[in-house]
């Protein structure tokens, strides 16, 4: 059995938990045999062609939808778990579930994949003002992937973030890849979106999907559009999060309510892939995040992202040929240059250049100690 262990899987959405429900999704088509371990989330009944184990957990307050893992207390789960026969274990998170998985590999001699992901320190000094222990929590994450038998990472300017941790060891890079890749004709998804937002043809659409928490900087984009309202343009924002109600706020006192529309969380992936192909621009100016799916998921629907220049999500990017960048030095407005023209003068928009069509290439699971499993590409 292959094991892949998260601390958060769907109905709780973010782009980890999303490539983890890929990972199981294509490796048990491959090969069968593969399970994944998360906390629980009360009244979720898993509807998967695998296993998913789940244990018992606790809210985080601030950071709804997630939820604390508690495995130790939960003895049932501690029973089914310990019957199961790992052939290998990934942890996609160096916490609750990551720390389960290196403990039952280890008892079972099984190696041990781990993926870096996310941008710990900054989670961390956001509700912690001490330094000391903000340095000591993240020499606790290293010190889990110091015991990992393989390291990946799923872009590669985020082993620079994790070199910055102090990780020393050998790194893989290994692309997240995304369901929503295709290889057909995406004008009729296209249309469909456009008619299921009803947006008429000649209106851009400009399109936000993530948490919507001040780190990946949304607000920013509320701001540029402010200066944009003499020109034809509408916003999409899809997600939720701590500052949710604070963005909508800041629509009505730039007068923009009627041109911003917050869909909040969109669980349906066929009502997602069309609300990406709707679009026009995938504006993400995130300084946070490390290798967003978001981006690869547009990009799979032929829609060009902005991205904040030097951020590390732009570094799939070549500027003017899948994607534009922009710096980010003025915090008060982050401009959206693309959104003047109408749709079919994007130049970026359904380019098939150097690097515009990366996310249908991209394998989607792939063990390099004990299994070998690629998606079809």
């Amino acid at each position: 059995m292959i094991g892949i262990f998260n601390d958060c899987y769907p109905p709780v959405i973010d782009g980890v938990s999303v490539t983890v429900r890929n990972y199981a999704r294509w490796l048990n088509r491959k090969c069968g045999d593969v399970c994944v371990v998360t906390p629980s989330v009360p009244g979720t009944v898993y509807d998967e062609d695998f296993p998913v184990y789940d244990y018992f957990s606790l809210p985080i307050p601030m950071r709804r939808p997630y939820r604390m893992g508690l495995p130790a207390v939960d003895l049932d789960f501690r029973s089914r778990i310990g019957r199961v026969d790992f052939s290998l274990v990934h942890a996609h998170s160096p916490f609750s579930s990551g720390r389960l998985a290196m403990r039952l590999a280890r008892q079972q001699g099984v190696p041990v994949v781990a993926t870096f992901h996310s941008k710990y320190r900054a989670d961390f000094e956001r509700v912690i003002p001490n330094k000391a222990v903000v340095d000591y929590l993240v020499k606790g994450i290293v010190d889990f992937y110091d015991r990992a038998d393989e390291v990946w990472v799923p872009q590669a300017g985020v082993e620079e973030t994790l070199r910055e941790y102090g990780y020393r060891g050998r790194v893989e890079i290994v692309d997240n890849g995304n369901d929503f890749a295709t290889a057909g004709d995406i004008s009729p998804l296209r249309a469909e979106g456009r008619a299921m937002l009803g947006l008429p043809p000649s209106v851009p659409a400009l399109l936000f999907v993530g948490q919507h928490i001040y780190e990946k900087n949304p607000h920013l984009i509320i701001r540029a559009l402010a200066r944009l309202r003499d020109r034809s343009w509408h916003m999409y924002f899809v997600g939720t999060g701590y500052a949710a109600d604070e963005l909508r706020r800041l629509a009505v006192s730039k007068g923009l309510e009627s041109r911003i529309t917050f869909m909040g969380m969109v669980t349906d992936r066929e009502r997602l892939k069309r609300c990406y192909a709707a679009a026009d621009l995938f504006v993400f100016p995130s300084l946070y995040d490390n290798a967003p799916l978001v981006v690869r998921e547009a990009a799979a629907m032929g829609t060009p992202a902005l991205l904040a220049e030097g951020s590390t999500a732009a570094g799939v990017l070549a500027a003017g040929i899948n994607g534009f960048t922009w710096p980010t030095a003025c915090s008060s407005c982050w401009p959206v240059p693309p959104c003047s023209q109408p749709p079919a003068a994007m130049p970026a928009r359904r380019w098939h250049g150097p690097g515009a069509t990366w996310p249908t290439r991209c394998t989607t699971a792939t063990y390099t100690s004990s299994a070998a499993v690629t998606a079809p590409r």
